[in-house]
This record gives C-alpha cells, structure tokens and sequence, in this order.
C-alpha cells in the first residue's frame, strides 16, 4: 500500500459513513466499526504511524468491539415482579366477561375495558358469562360459566 497514507479525519470521515449505515440499516454491527474507525483516527491523531500499522489497529479494534459486544449482548433478560407487563391479552386470562356478540360457529366477541375482542368457544348466547382460558394472538380461547 505504498502511496496511500490516511489522515486522521479520513478515519473520522469512515466512522461517520458507517455511523450513517448504521441508522440506515439498525444491526448494531456497523455502530461498532464506527466506534473502531472513531478511535482509530484518535490513535492516527496522537501519533504518526503507517498505512499497514493504521489498518491493523482499526482491525483488532472492529473486531475486539463486535466480539464484546456479542458478550455483553447475550447477558440473559433481568428478571421482574411484572411479567405480563407488556403482554396484554396474557393479563385477561381467568378473568369472566359477558359476551358483547353471541358465539355461533365458535365466534363471537366479548367487551374488554375499552376495547373489543374475538374469541373462539362454544356457541353461546348474548350476554352469556365466559372465562378466558387463553390466548391465540389476538384472539382469547372461551369456557362458557
């Protein structure tokens, strides 16, 4: 690579482009050879160095911060007191509503707080008492009472 030297903005410039790349295409894989091309033009500003010496420091920094990254990245879910926080149809299940629309062919649709959901059971009239036993996307599974 005789010829070719890169400057310490050039670096800055590289690690803007991937930054860029980054928002374009969300992987976090590019996010970290920003980061590795950021301090690489640090190290080049600090001190005068080669071409070869230059690739070689962005390279152990790229993949030094990928492979950290898919460390710390696979650290297992905390644990919290509330689990169905953000899994509203598994907060209904057990609790009885009355039918909004009979049940005919296994269909129908209960009044759920302020909004209106299918479920599958057993044909049942309106106004009928159900319990939810479960959930199926958005559609609950009913037991008539």
């Amino acid at each position: 690579m005789n010829g070719i030297e890169l400057i310490f903005w050039q670096w800055w410039a590289l690690a803007a482009i991937l930054l860029v790349v980054e928002v374009l295409v969300p992987s976090f894989f590019f996010l970290w050879l920003a980061a590795a091309g950021f301090t690489t033009g640090i190290i080049v500003w600090l001190f005068a160095m080669t071409m070869n010496t230059q690739i070689f420091i962005f390279s152990v920094l790229a993949i030094s911060a990928i492979v950290l990254w898919k460390i710390i990245g696979k650290k297992p879910l905390k644990k919290t007191d509330h689990p169905l926080l953000n899994k509203r149809g598994q907060q209904y299940i057990g609790r009885t509503f009355n039918l909004y629309e009979a049940i005919e062919n296994g269909q129908g649709k209960i009044k759920v707080d302020d909004s209106i959901w299918k479920v599958h059971g057993e044909d049942c009239p309106l106004g009928s008492k159900v319990r939810i036993i479960a959930v199926r996307g958005t559609v609950f599974d009913i037991e008539k009472i």
